[in-house]
């Protein structure tokens, strides 16, 4: 436990709270620039099992953003180049990659392994197959996006509102509508660590997380608002859960 001291003496966390991240079982879903973030918040934390799924590879234009993959790395498997540096950084920490591409078919069923499941996906099509496979099997989803010098994050949970619920007008897109594909390290990283925040929140019950609140971040004027967000009563979603 010495590794983890300084989460320790947090009096909020202590020995009691460091137990229950190395108990704590993470599903992070992109190992791009958001999970690239995640993940190694994740490690530094001490969360004991992490899962990753990505289904690419590394090419030299992720290396902008994408820190935990290097030159050495370039043209291998995504989660097993994420694997490896999670291994090199904390050997402790058990790991498991998912070379699949996540889909209606195989979700609920991955879920089902997991505490606490991680949005770093980059577009909206896989984006949304989360938030249903959440709110259909009652796990937490901590989801991120970023588009040029802006991001957002918000906590999902069965009973709070999904992504479907405050943008309806998506929730239909097809697998081939893209993100804005500029962006810059920075504000990445500050959106990944946010995500790695509400985690730490959802395992360890300490603090307020962003349930049914949107967290919308302005790189350049280093701006940061709140939305409250609510059920949608029509929502395509989870309208019809009961």
């Amino acid at each position: 436990m010495g590794r983890y001291e300084k989460n320790i003496l947090l009096k909020s966390v202590g020995e009691l709270g460091q137990r229950k991240l190395n108990a704590a079982r993470v599903l992070v879903c992109g190992a791009g620039g958001l999970g690239s973030a995640v993940i190694a918040n994740l490690a530094s934390l001490g969360v004991g099992y992490i899962g990753i799924v990505d289904n690419d590879k590394v090419e030299l234009s992720n290396l902008n953003r994408q820190f935990i993959h290097k030159m050495l790395t370039l043209g291998s498997d995504k989660v097993e180049s994420a694997k490896k540096w999670v291994h090199e950084f904390n050997p402790d920490i058990k790991v498991t990659p998912y070379k699949i591409r996540l889909d209606k078919s195989n979700v609920c069923e991955l879920f089902l392994n997991y505490d606490v499941i991680v949005d770093c996906f980059d577009n909206y099509y896989s984006k949304f197959i989360l938030s249903d496979a959440a709110v259909k099997t009652g796990k937490t989803l901590v989801h991120g996006g970023v588009e040029e010098f802006f991001g957002q994050v918000c906590t999902i949970d069965r009973n709070s509102a999904c992504l479907a619920c405050f943008v309806p007008e998506l929730y239909n897109c097809s697998i081939d509508t893209p993100l804005k594909q500029g962006i810059v390290s920075p504000v990445v990283s500050t959106v990944g660590s946010i995500q790695s925040m509400e985690i730490f929140k959802v395992i360890t019950g300490v603090g307020t997380t962003l349930r049914n609140t949107l967290l919308i971040y302005d790189g350049l004027n280093q701006e940061f608002r709140k939305i409250h967000l609510e059920k949608n009563k029509k929502c395509p979603s989870c309208s019809g859960l009961k």
